[in-house]
């Protein structure tokens, strides 16, 4: 094997594994809902107040990540993103009140919300010419994150006999033990990533050119959405995360209550959804290679035929609509690494990294927001108006983004 080709890319996959240990933190939080009553005598509502909390954190940290990463450098962020998350990851670790583990819930939101929008724009800037295909890996590797999460509550919660006895040597034998052992990595990583990528970045590729002017200030983030194909844009990865959020939420439950398929049947198809992640493989490089915009029309319209499939055909048996839940996560999961690499070479320079937290933060906004918009709808009017609303918003997506190719 080359060397040097594997020192070429020694910074993605730094920056991929921090971002795994992210996302494998945050979905293994869900599967513990159950545990953490039992462990704190709290409520449904107690632990999901918690888990928005982290998420609305996640959220917020967005902007400032992307903007404080633009005047200090992205190497410096990533590095105290993965810090404070192994940080809060140790304090799961004390057997405090419940109030001091969704503390801890909001310490491990920030930093690991301090690590995407940062890690785009360095990645995009260490691979100029592979942009597409070094966020597919990066995201791939997130993705797999939330796929081993689940996996591993199940282990440390429900251990055998032998990992029993070896678990019952780490500092909290339950749960807890996931948490520090995710935390010692993270805490790892970061002086590793701190000392080795620098040296690993082309020039200027940390934060960029110097700039002439002054810092830029928050008016000049929101100027950026005067350029009409810029706001066009904004409005795509807005309707998507829409319909893809809303769509994630409720699938199992629309497949058991509208399509009438069996509990187990329901969830074995929500599993296909992400096990297509590697399709971002694909995707990206293909981006690279055809051009942004095509990639992105054929990923959305496939996503919003796949949502249409859905509600129209719902009483068509599993294998038609465990063939449409495949189309939808293709489509969804091929979006999302061109995306991104679309928005770090739209947006200026100068405003890259602040930019795109903004864009960011609305479109995960918007992701937040569909969950309580097609529960509302489905009380109302059943789960198939839901889901129309929801088909509607990535049809929408995947209009406007022909548009923009068409007009490119």
């Amino acid at each position: 094997m080359n060397l040097g080709r594997v020192r070429e890319y020694d910074v993605l996959a730094l920056t991929a594994l921090i971002w795994f240990l992210g996302k494998f933190v945050r979905y293994a939080f869900p599967p513990l809902f159950e545990p953490l009553q039992a462990s704190y005598g709290v409520s449904n509502a107690a632990v999901g107040v918690a888990f928005s909390g982290f998420m609305t954190v996640y959220a917020l940290m967005q902007f400032p990540s992307g903007a404080v990463a633009d005047r200090v450098g992205a190497v410096r962020v990533i590095t105290a993103g993965a810090a404070v998350a192994g940080a809060g990851s140790l304090a799961v670790l004390f057997e405090a009140p419940f109030v001091a583990l969704a503390g801890a819930m909001l310490v491990i939101g920030a930093g690991t919300g301090a690590h995407k929008t940062v890690a785009i724009r360095l990645l995009s800037r260490v691979y100029p010419a592979r942009t597409g295909r070094a966020l597919g890996v990066h995201d791939t590797f997130g993705a797999f994150g939330g796929v081993v999460a689940p996996a591993a509550v199940v282990l440390f919660v429900s251990a055998p006999p032998a990992l029993d006895a070896l678990l019952s040597r780490l500092p909290g034998a339950d749960w807890r033990a996931l948490f520090v052992l995710t935390g010692l990595v993270a805490l790892a990583l970061a002086p590793v990533f701190l000392v080795r990528v620098p040296g690993r970045l082309p020039a200027d590729a940390d934060r960029g050119p110097e700039r002439d002017g002054p810092e830029p200030s928050a008016r000049d983030y929101l100027v950026l959405f005067e350029d009409r194909r810029i706001a066009a844009f904004v409005f795509v990865t807005i309707a998507f995360s829409f319909a893809y959020n809303g769509t994630v939420a409720f699938l199992p439950l629309y497949l058991s209550e509208a399509a009438g398929l069996a509990t187990t049947t329901a969830s074995l198809l929500y599993s296909a959804l992400f096990a297509v992640t590697f399709v971002q493989l694909v995707t990206g490089d293909l981006s690279d290679r055809l051009g942004r915009f095509p990639v992105m029309v054929a990923a959305l319209g496939l996503a919003a035929a796949a949502i249409v499939g859905v509600v129209a055909l719902a009483g068509s048996g599993a294998v038609v609509l465990g063939g449409l839940v495949v189309a939808l996560g293709l489509g969804s999961h091929g979006f999302r690494p061109v995306r991104g690499a679309y928005l770090v070479e739209a947006l200026p320079e100068r405003l890259a990294g602040g930019g795109l937290g903004v864009v960011r933060t609305l479109l995960m906004g918007a992701g937040a927001v569909a969950p309580a918009v097609v529960g509302a709808i489905a009380d109302v009017a059943g789960f198939r108006p839901a889901f129309a609303l929801l088909a509607g918003s990535m049809g929408a997506a995947a209009l406007v983004a022909g548009g923009l190719w068409l007009t490119t």
